[in-house]
């Protein structure tokens, strides 16, 4: 996956950039979807933290925004709100049938050892 930080009003840092990057590899991993790439904007306003995340995927994007006192709570709430997008996604395009296992496959199960 590609990752895309930038910073608006302030330059991002090298261990600021590496904790969004292992954050957003963590979804990657755990919700195992083909994302395609991820951009994330970091803001400061006075004293003001401002965060927006964007992960793209084959089919779908997704977007998250948090603002908050601390840099890295923001960052962490918007990488939970896009992780439980995903997952909802997921669930989404998980085929939820049966097969040989449901309710309709045993009624005919045992309707044919009754004709027997």
């Amino acid at each position: 996956m590609q990752v895309s930080i930038s910073g608006q009003h302030f330059k991002v840092t090298p261990p600021l950039r590496k904790y969004v990057t292992q954050k957003l590899e963590r979804i990657d991993r755990h919700s195992g979807l083909s994302l395609i790439r991820g951009d994330v904007v970091l803001h400061v306003e006075k004293n003001r933290y401002w965060a927006e995340g964007t992960l793209h995927t084959k089919g779908a994007d997704w977007h998250a925004t948090s603002k908050g006192d601390d840099m890295y709570a923001v960052i962490d709430r918007v990488v939970d709100k896009l992780d439980r997008q995903a997952n909802k996604h997921k669930e989404k395009i998980v085929d939820h049938h049966q097969q040989d296992g449901g309710l309709k496959s045993q009624l005919q199960l045992d309707s044919i050892s009754n004709d027997e």
